[in-house]
């Protein structure tokens, strides 16, 4: 009896283990969908951002910054993404990704989610700028309708006829030199290469358009194409080389002298200021992301000092001012007005030295360019002030002044000066810019020299604003495209970093510090700030009109009713 209870009771105490494991299991796999499913926010309501944006009625108070319009759910915040991933070497756009962002919402269980040892609840700094910078991008503002480009408008054309003696081939061929390639080009672009490519892009109102299928190619050739000779550049007060490549095309060198963290010296005068390789990088990516397109590209390379400079140089000055270091580095210094001496040498690491490389423009000879006095331009003495410096009403003048008298060559200035590339990076040396002579004064300003940009981010320059509060004058166009990118969807120090990560010198280190980065947005809210002070100074004497030049008057179709 005894041996029967007993086997009772073990039977009975199996059978509930059994059951607890099963009724585990099955809880266990109950549960581990839940684990996996994404934490995404919840999509915001739907506005209309390029409304608010048109608004006129623009107001800043106090230290708190621009008055932030709604929202836009066609275009989504990235800011706020769960996915993660990690990036080595180059940094792709979501696009190259394979991620898309599209101009209507998406759904959020559509968002990718990543695995691996990141935490799946931090965002990812990069990634989130990437998409902030593919948003912007897509924005409407940045993808405005236009018309047909006339054939007077293009800077450059292909023949259309020949010769009699030329219809045979109805090619033109160069023989191969020394170092170059056989060249064979026709009139079908795909005969062309991308620098030659760029050069017949060019128009009355910009160097290259939106979304250009050729940059990444041309790029990429700028980056990594053989050099086969470099000579100095003519004329400048710092060194510079022009390379040249394989298939012809050449690029303006401009080498590394100090590094990226290292400000400007506050006892130096403007014009005392090195130039700085990262400076010309940021500068291009900074017009890209205001939508000027008026900066030739411009991209970052490691060169071989003894490889591509003193072997390949024909330039028989240069050759002679090549040295090595007491630390085995390999130096030379050129010949320029300024800084051109063994205590100013450019310095390889021990051989390899940072630079930036810049398309160059088409030949004088195709293409002649003219040059143009600024009208605030600096004194350039540590004595004497220039004449806007002291007279508050110079505009006045400069308005009555051929071409400021007429057409867009006041607004364009304001462009150059105070809203892009002067204010945003601090640059102060702006005494001359260029135009090309066939379109006349009807055309846009080529932003050339920007290496004297980012050298302090710690102190700001307010008499950079000057021409734009003493003029109060501005493309509606580009108030709006300000005002986006001081929004935090948008924000300028965001797409800036995302932007500058897809340069190869982005490898090595940042382009710019991140105390450069916020003092782009902290100087962006400085120029809107100005443009408010002058919208309420013009609304208050009945001429609120005169300020914002509208260049946008199809903005009414751009906008989707309320619903």
């Amino acid at each position: 009896m005894k041996w029967r209870m007993r086997y009772r009771s073990r039977t009975i105490c199996l059978s509930l283990a059994f059951l607890t494991i099963f009724l585990h299991l099955l809880l266990a796999i109950f549960s581990l969908p839940v684990y996996h499913q994404p934490c995404n926010p919840p999509l915001l309501p739907r506005t209309h951002i390029l409304r608010d944006l048109a608004r006129t009625g623009y107001t800043s108070s106090g230290n708190s910054g621009p008055a932030e319009p709604p929202t836009d759910t066609t275009h989504r915040d990235y800011s706020t993404k769960d996915a993660n991933k990690e990036t080595k070497g180059h940094v792709h756009t979501p696009s190259d990704m394979g991620l898309q962002v599209k101009q209507g919402g998406s759904d959020s269980k559509n968002m990718p989610v990543s695995v691996g040892h990141h935490d799946s609840h931090q965002e990812d700094p990069m990634e989130s700028a990437l998409f902030k910078l593919e948003a912007l991008f897509n924005h409407p503002l940045y993808n405005m309708p236009s018309s047909p480009v006339p054939e007077e408008d293009w800077l450059l054309k292909m023949k259309t006829t020949v010769k009699a003696s030329e219809k045979s081939s109805q090619m033109w061929s160069v023989a191969s030199q020394e170092g170059y390639e056989d060249v064979q080009w026709n009139s079908s672009s795909n005969s062309h290469h991308p620098w030659l490519r760029f050069h017949l892009g060019i128009t009355r109102w910009q160097l290259y358009p939106h979304r250009d299928p050729n940059m990444n190619l041309l790029t990429q050739q700028l980056a990594t194409h053989r050099i086969v000779s470099a000579v100095q550049k003519s004329g400048g007060t710092q060194l510079k080389l022009v390379m040249s490549f394989p298939n012809y095309g050449q690029a303006m060198f401009k080498p590394m002298k100090q590094d990226r963290d290292e400000e400007t010296d506050y006892n130096l005068y403007y014009f005392s200021d090195f130039e700085r390789h990262n400076a010309e990088i940021s500068a291009f990516h900074l017009d890209r992301i205001l939508a000027y397109r008026r900066i030739p590209p411009v991209v970052g390379r490691l060169v071989d000092v003894v490889k591509e400079i003193k072997d390949v140089t024909t330039d028989r000055k240069l050759a002679r001012t090549f040295f090595n270091s007491p630390v085995g580095s390999v130096c030379f210094y050129g010949q320029c007005s300024y800084y051109c001496s063994t205590e100013h040498a450019v310095c390889g690491r021990p051989r390899n030295l940072e630079a930036s490389l810049a398309v160059m423009l088409p030949d004088l000879s195709l293409a002649a360019r003219r040059t143009w006095r600024s009208p605030w331009r600096r004194s350039y003495s540590r004595s004497k002030l220039a004449k806007w410096e002291t007279e508050p009403d110079y505009c006045s003048q400069v308005k009555k002044t051929p071409p400021y008298d007429k057409g867009t060559r006041l607004v364009d200035f304001m462009d150059l000066l105070p809203n892009s590339i002067s204010s945003s990076s601090g640059n102060m040396d702006r005494h001359h810019y260029e135009t090309f002579e066939k379109f006349g004064n009807n055309t846009f300003l080529i932003h050339l020299d920007n290496g004297r940009a980012f050298g302090r981010h710690s102190k700001d320059e307010p008499s950079i604003l000057t021409p734009l509060e003493q003029c109060c004058r501005i493309r509606r166009s580009t108030w709006l495209r300000l005002r986006l990118l001081s929004l935090p969807k948008y924000r300028l120090s965001d797409v800036m970093r995302a932007s500058l990560s897809n340069d190869p010198l982005h490898k090595v280190a940042p382009l710019l510090s991140e105390p450069h980065l916020t003092a782009l947005d902290r100087r962006l809210k400085t120029v809107l700030e100005a443009v408010d002070r002058c919208l309420k100074r013009a609304t208050k004497d009945g001429g609120g009109d005169g300020v914002l030049y509208d260049d946008i008057a199809n903005l009414k179709d751009m906008i989707t009713p309320a619903g």
